[in-house]
């Protein structure tokens, strides 16, 4: 621990220092509880479209079921993904993705050779890899966010446990230095008043 000076400049210092703590110390902790509640509503997010991505891979299961007669990958070939579409939004002072669609390609073909049904399964892949990345949007929110909470929890920590009780602590010691050597210059002034008056009588004596 860095040694303080014991001067009224310091305590200056150190008042001002110990009111700019306590000021941001307010906005530290709502910025903290605001990312602890967007993390809870980005889970919350989470589960319902994972809970729609289970539905989508049950409702799949049927064309797998067809598909596999002939080969077993088919159906995840129908649809290629080619790029997840995001926006960018700000929560609490960070930046995250936000989903907004995807692109994808169709496998070509032969309308003649496959069934009217090859369509309907085409979509359903389609959504199948719509909720999929909108779910790992969704877990890149998360992270991000969670990522800025730890930092904001470290700074909470530092205000509260480091800075502000190293500045009251510092307050302390100088005004007990100062209020030591005011009294002490009072003692001073008194003893040398007193050896004033005691040389005085001496000389009258005399």
């Amino acid at each position: 621990m860095a040694k303080i000076k014991l001067t009224k400049t310091e305590l200056k210092a150190q008042n001002d220092a110990l009111k700019r703590f306590q000021r941001f110390l307010p906005m530290l902790q709502l910025k903290k509880q605001q990312l602890q509640a967007e993390i809870a509503a980005i889970g919350v997010r989470i589960d319902a479209v994972a809970e729609k991505e289970a539905d989508a891979h049950a409702q799949s299961e049927p064309w797998r079921a067809l598909f596999s007669c002939g080969e077993p990958e088919a159906l995840a070939k129908l649809v290629t993904l080619r790029q997840v579409l995001t926006d960018a939004s700000n929560i609490a002072g960070v930046t995250i993705p936000v989903f907004k669609g995807i692109e994808t390609e169709f496998s070509d073909l032969d309308l003649f050779a496959t069934p009217a049904w090859f369509d309907d399964a085409a979509a359903l892949v389609k959504s199948v890899l719509a909720l999929k990345a909108e779910r790992a949007v969704l877990e890149r929110q998360r992270q991000l966010v969670l990522d800025e909470l730890n930092t904001t929890s470290q700074r909470v920590n530092l205000f509260e446990k480091v800075k502000i009780p190293a500045c009251k602590e510092n307050i302390r010691v100088i005004k007990i230095a100062i209020g030591d050597a005011q009294t002490a210059s009072v003692m001073r002034g008194k003893i040398a008043k007193g050896r004033t008056a005691a040389d005085g009588r001496r000389e009258e004596a005399a």
